[in-house]
Order: C-alpha cells, then sequence, then structure tokens
C-alpha cells in the first residue's frame, strides 16, 4: 500500500492512494492540471484511477472535480446526501455518479467509510484494507468521535488532522466568527486534540502518522510536530519507534509506503 498527499490544507486536498493494482484519488480540491501533474511525477495516468471518493463537498475538497470527471469518465463515490450539495452534479455523466453507504469493494481494496463531525451535509473520512494493512484517512474534523477513535485504531498508516494551534489561532487574524468556526466541534482538530487521540487509540508499533490540512496562518510542521511529540512522550509512546511523524503540505508531494 502507498499513499502520495498532493495536496493538503484550506488551499485544496487530494490524495493519491495505490493499494496493489488499485489506484484511487480521495478528493479532488484541486485543478485537474495540478492533479494531472502530480500523478503524473509519480508515473501515473489519471484514466488509470479505479475512482474518486470525496469526503466532502466544501471547495477545497472538490474543486477539480467537474473538469476531471467530464474529461476522464470516472466514477466518483461518496453518500447521497453530500451530492445533493455538489453543485456540478448535474454536469457529470450519470454513470460516474456513485452513492455510497457502508463498506464496498474497489478492485483489490476493501473500503468503509465513516461518519465524521464537520460543519457539511454527510462528511466522511475511510479506511482501506489491503492484504492485512490497514489505512485511515481522517481530516477536517471537529471532534474525535468514538466512531473516528475506532476507524483509527490499529491503523498501519493514518492521515489525520492538525490543522491549528490554538494559542496562533487566537491571537491571529482571523475574524472571531471565523476562530469559532475553526474551533467548535463540526470544525477542525488542534495539534493538541490531534495528540491526544493518538496517545488514546490503541495502535500498532511503528504506525505512520501524516499530519494533515495545516492552517498555514495558523500553525506550521515544526510545531504540529513538537506538540504531537510531547503528548505522546508524556504518555509513555516512542517517536521514531512506536509512531513516526510526518507533516504534509499545500503544494508539496508527501509519500509514505507500508
Amino acid at each position: 500500500m502507498q499513499i502520495h498527499i498532493l495536496a493538503s490544507g484550506s488551499t485544496g486536498n487530494a490524495v493519491f492512494v495505490q493499494m496493489g493494482s488499485t489506484k484511487i484519488l480521495v478528493d479532488a480540491g484541486i485543478s485537474n492540471r495540478r492533479i494531472e501533474k502530480g500523478l503524473a511525477e509519480l508515473g501515473v495516468r489519471v484514466s488509470e484511477l479505479a475512482g474518486v471518493l470525496i469526503t466532502h463537498e466544501h471547495s477545497d475538497h472538490i474543486n477539480g472535480l467537474d473538469v476531471l470527471v467530464r474529461k476522464y469518465k470516472i466514477p466518483v463515490y461518496t453518500r447521497c446526501r453530500t451530492w445533493q450539495n455538489i453543485g456540478c452534479m448535474g454536469n457529470l455523466p450519470a454513470e460516474c455518479v456513485q452513492a455510497i453507504e457502508g463498506h464496498f469493494i474497489l478492485g483489490e481494496t476493501e473500503i468503509e467509510p465513516f461518519g465524521i463531525s464537520h460543519d457539511a451535509a454527510d462528511p466522511i473520512g475511510f479506511c482501506f484494507y489491503h492484504n492485512r494493512k490497514k489505512m485511515v484517512i481522517a481530516t477536517d474534523l471537529g471532534i474525535v468521535t468514538p466512531t473516528i477513535e475506532r476507524a483509527l485504531a490499529r491503523a498501519d498508516l493514518m492521515v489525520l488532522e492538525s490543522n491549528h494551534d490554538v494559542d496562533m489561532l487566537i491571537n491571529g487574524p482571523y475574524p472571531q466568527i471565523l476562530k469559532q468556526r475553526i474551533r467548535s466541534s463540526k470544525g477542525h482538530l488542534s495539534n493538541w486534540q490531534a495528540a491526544q487521540v493518538l496517545a488514546r487509540i490503541p495502535h500498532k508499533s511503528g504506525t505512520k502518522v501524516m499530519l494533515a490540512h495545516l492552517s498555514q496562518q495558523n500553525n506550521h510542521p515544526d510545531l504540529a510536530d513538537k506538540t504531537v511529540r510531547e503528548v505522546l512522550r508524556d504518555a509513555g509512546i516512542v517517536v521514531g519507534q512506536d509512531v513516526f511523524l510526518f507533516p504534509t503540505f499545500p503544494s508539496q508531494t508527501v509519500s509514505q509506503v507500508i
């Protein structure tokens, strides 16, 4: 299993995952041109994708969807209520619009969607299973619910939101209403919250954690790493042995293999 985060953050999100011969894109929040370029740098053509999975309808997760799907006729999978809030749905070939509820199989991969807490119609994260390995994508989380904890437990690799540093957010330039939205139960996960859930859940030794959706205004990769590392240390979890941490970026591909 391999994962390549093409972009992560409020300016756009797109994640390429490959399990065996099955190639999947999770979210298309950057332009079709950037998706094509990012995949080409990995030696992958867009036409090779088995499907596109959409976590929710916010623009930073679907900006490139319209052009991508009309050009390549790739099936897109998301929840019914999410489809109802995706404005470009009417432009897409009907056979490409696929609604999901429970787990399903795509190529060689079992995919299990799970509900998350965010201010969207019906937002979801995804667990991927292949050859006894488990990979989880969980971003845009206001809070970590028991459902999310169960999804993250014992993952070999996870993409987990670590959006903001609370002090930077409080003292930063955002208007108060936006600060409240980010800190709400349907907003985004802070570095400290991400660290707390990592310290709390059952995990495999050597789990790889990609810290994602870092705010460019209210966070920094080094600060996210430091905060998570300190909380895990206090919980008796050794970073670099029990858990490995990797930052992600808005315009730089970050890759991991398990």
